[in-house]
């Protein structure tokens, strides 16, 4: 199924090559001209689609559309965002209110965080890969080999050696010789589980004095011989003004963008 799936998606982004080839080649053509008739135009479009050591406009904006096709999973996999949603979503678990905030206020808040937690590595990629690919200077394979160094080290500076591998036992493959080596097929993976590890550390942090708040009210409710009296309604605004007054929201996204390395 996994083959299928990816001889599917290389069908497609050929798929997608050829469409703008065909457009290129169809605008670089003067009025009147046909295939049949002017075969060395057919030619000199196609070297100058092809050339060497350049890329076309038209395959340029199909290369960049396809990328952009998979941002949201690039996102989800490959930066801070698998950590920074995760916190967020047990802040709201604590409080007991599993809809506030929306899920989309957490989601924004947490693309925000993850650009600023990963800026230095953004920059390196724009710099390095996708100007010098938007200018015509890098063909696709060099301006994704470069994009990915960036997010390799990225990703290596965060990962552990255990979860690395980990994957690596997994997929049956040799342990590599230096981070040079190591193939971001089980790199991803690793960095994914190494996310929701520390995520799960700092939400067990984030939950204890809330459970404590929790203990507290039920206790002093059972001793006032008030059963009927759910706790969660005196324990939520208790927890509410607590949060509020030790600026909750600023020390925990403070102390999530430090967790990166």
């Amino acid at each position: 199924m996994k083959k299928e799936l990816i001889r599917h998606l290389a069908m497609l982004l050929v798929g997608v090559l050829l469409t703008a080839v065909s457009v290129h080649v169809m605008a670089e053509a003067p009025a009147g001209a046909t295939l049949g008739a002017s075969p060395s135009l057919a030619n000199a479009s196609f070297s100058q689609t092809f050339g060497a050591g350049t890329t076309s406009e038209a395959i340029r904006i199909a290369t960049l559309l396809t990328i952009l096709s998979i941002g949201p999973a690039l996102i989800v996999s490959m930066t801070a965002f698998i950590r920074i949603v995760i916190v967020l979503s047990m802040i709201r678990h604590a409080f007991g209110m599993p809809e506030t905030p929306p899920t989309p206020v957490l989601i924004s808040l947490a693309l925000f965080l993850t650009v600023f937690a990963m800026l230095p590595t953004l920059e390196k990629v724009n710099s390095d890969a996708l100007q010098p690919f938007m200018k015509g200077s890098l063909t696709v394979e060099q301006a994704l080999d470069r994009g990915a160094s960036p997010m390799r080290d990225f990703m290596l500076k965060q990962v552990r050696q255990n979860e690395l591998k980990l994957m690596y036992d997994m997929s049956h493959k040799p342990p590599p010789a230096s981070t040079d080596d190591v193939s971001l097929l089980q790199l991803t993976p690793a960095f994914i589980l190494n996310e929701l590890r520390i995520a799960f550390q700092i939400g067990f942090v984030i939950l204890l004095p809330f459970l404590l708040i929790d203990l507290v009210v039920s206790s002093v409710l059972l001793s006032l011989g008030m059963l009927m009296v759910p706790p969660a309604t005196i324990s939520l605004p208790l927890k509410v003004l607590m949060f509020v007054l030790v600026d909750g929201w600023g020390l925990i996204l403070q102390g999530v963008l430090q967790s990166f390395r």
